[in-house]
């Protein structure tokens, strides 16, 4: 019969995961599917109002499906009111002024990010009828990146959406407070950014204690006009998000420079077997207060 098995291991990923899952759950948050691996270019970029000849719908920088090549489920009413939206603009936009291509639409591509499950969250929340939300999700996306010590071709992220009526920028940024002091993150920037589907939008910067230093930690932003009508959406409704990797704040706890030894082939069993407890939220405010006081 031989030696009995010793009791599994968690992951550092996943124990960081957790701690981020329980975060949302207790400031009511629901989380949304992700098992769509595999996506459309509709829900991937078209529905975000991101015009198809954006670099990032290149081949250089997303995983594009041999078989099947396409396929979009997306209702047709839906799609032609974002296909309007892309090519002469309405509710005071312009639009991106080109034509728009349902054959780019419908390739299919695996994830660039969790945002494409927001989005089909948030057109079935028009459809059945509005109602304040909250919702978040955890899990893979897929960037055909040159690997090295900072960069993989898949990674995880973590994004959080509210959708209510009159949200203002003021609003996320006090989300934002909440959020982070969950993890023990006390002491936040924010910087203007640039994001194809959010105005206005930020980068997210927290002082890690342990480090001594500002880090970046997310990014965040309010879901354009261009984006929200054309699922239905109230026109005084307003959704605020923000979105980080989880390989990021793991290396940060666990000490780890390169983030091939936190995932993927090269991670070591024994940093497996190994690895404490996720202390996230508890070291940190620790540190924190230190640092305040």
């Amino acid at each position: 019969a031989g030696a009995m098995p010793s009791g599994g291991h968690v992951h550092p990923l996943l124990k960081v995961r957790q701690q981020f899952r329980e975060t949302f759950l207790q400031l009511g948050f629901a989380e949304m599917p992700t098992n769509n691996f595999v996506e459309s270019g509709f829900w991937n970029f078209d529905t975000l109002i991101q015009p198809q000849m954006h670099p990032a719908r290149d081949a250089h920088d997303t995983f594009f499906m041999k078989t099947p090549a396409v396929a979009n489920r997306a209702p047709e009413d839906y799609v032609e009111r974002v296909k309007t939206m892309h090519e002469v603009g309405g509710h005071g936009s312009i639009g991106h002024q080109y034509a728009w291509k349902r054959a780019e639409a419908d390739k299919n591509i695996l994830r660039t990010h969790t945002t494409a499950v927001s989005a089909r969250c948030l057109h079935k929340l028009a459809k059945d009828g509005f109602k304040p939300a909250k919702y978040f999700s955890i899990d893979r996306v897929f960037r055909n990146e040159a690997v090295d010590r900072t960069h993989l071709a898949e990674f995880h992220q973590v994004e959080g959406v509210i959708c209510d009526k009159n949200l203002t920028l003021g609003d996320l940024i006090g989300v934002l407070h909440q959020f982070f002091a969950r993890l023990g993150m006390t002491q936040l920037r924010f910087k203007p950014a640039f994001n194809p589907y959010t105005e206005p939008s930020m980068e997210i910067f927290a002082y890690h204690p342990m480090l001594k230093k500002w880090v970046e930690v997310g990014n965040s932003g309010m879901f354009r006009p261009e984006m929200m009508l054309p699922m239905g959406m109230p026109p005084d409704v307003n959704v605020i998000a923000w979105g980080l990797s989880l390989e990021r704040p793991t290396m940060i706890m666990y000490g780890i420079d390169n983030i091939r030894d936190l995932f993927g082939s090269k991670m070591q069993l024994g940093s497996v077997k190994n690895n404490p407890f996720c202390r996230l939220g508890l070291i940190e405010q620790t540190e924190t207060v230190k640092a305040t006081q």
